[in-house]
């Protein structure tokens, strides 16, 4: 077992584990780690607790310290370049007529690089730009093509349910998102009500699958053949969150008759088997 820290860069960002290093810290934290990509400043999102070692990336890094009023300063000033650079990185763009959009602009907490998020419809040749940028800011500069999904994690907004958008709330990541759920959920296929900002299948769709996947296989197929207790006859639509089926009844006189019953109270014929 090891005992960790989760650490959180940004708002509904993935969390890392990082070693405590036997310093007192709590949830709600803000401290100073080394990164990948150099010095950082996180806030802890968990605890102090103990984990299995398949849960980690070795080596474990070490939190340097918690965060004093000096690191929030600078990190205020940071989110003030930010801005600035983000407003210098837009003209550049225009000034090359570059076929990209900025999406977001991030200093490292050491200000050792500043790397530019940004969306295309393909591949675009920056290395002009990327010269640019580094004559300007006289630091390492990474421009970081980024996919639609985290454009909309990144900018935030409403999705189609009035809400802010979860990814950009509380989704550390993204989760694959088939057409599948939406089916077994009884949506409608129309890609305006299935899509979120972004363009692509809501991540909601991806929450209450496993329980309309686990009711589906019990309810029996639009088709089936049934015995209720006013007659056999056939399923012609079902409602997994009612958990409930329509079935299509023939009665004596060769009328028919369409009665909803609960699962509990329909039995699946099954067809007998020529020997």
């Amino acid at each position: 077992m090891a005992i960790v820290v989760g650490i959180r860069f940004k708002k509904a960002g993935k969390i890392y584990y990082f070693d405590p290093d036997g310093i007192d810290i709590k949830k709600g934290d803000n401290v100073i780690v080394e990164t990948v990509r150099g010095i950082e400043l996180g806030q802890v999102v968990v605890g102090i607790k103990e984990v299995s070692e398949d849960e980690i990336v070795s080596p474990l890094k070490k939190v340097i310290r918690v965060a004093t009023e000096e690191d929030l300063e600078k990190h205020r000033e940071n989110k003030e370049k930010e801005e600035e650079a983000f407003d210098i990185c837009l003209k550049k763009i225009e000034k090359h007529g570059l076929e990209m959009k900025l999406i977001d602009v991030e200093y490292t907490f050491d200000n050792n690089k500043i790397i530019f998020y940004f969306t295309a419809d393909g591949r675009v040749d920056f290395r002009e730009l990327v010269r640019d940028l580094a004559s300007v800011f006289r630091t390492r500069i990474e421009l970081r093509q980024i996919g639609v999904r985290d454009e909309a994690k990144m900018i935030g907004g409403l999705g189609p349910c009035g809400r802010p958008m979860c990814c950009a709330t509380f989704l550390g990541e993204f989760e694959p998102v088939s057409i599948k759920m939406a089916k077994e959920q009884n949506l409608s296929l129309n890609p305006t009500k299935i899509s979120g900002i972004c363009g692509r299948l809501m991540c909601c769709l991806k929450y209450e699958h496993s329980m309309y996947s686990d009711i589906n296989k019990k309810l029996p197929k639009i088709g089936a053949t049934v015995n209720t207790e006013v007659g056999e006859g056939i399923v012609i639509d079902t409602n997994p969150l009612l958990e409930s089926v329509k079935v299509r009844i023939k009665k004596e006189d060769d009328t028919e008759e369409i009665v909803t019953f609960k699962l509990d109270e329909v039995e699946e014929k099954v067809e007998n088997e020529e020997v």
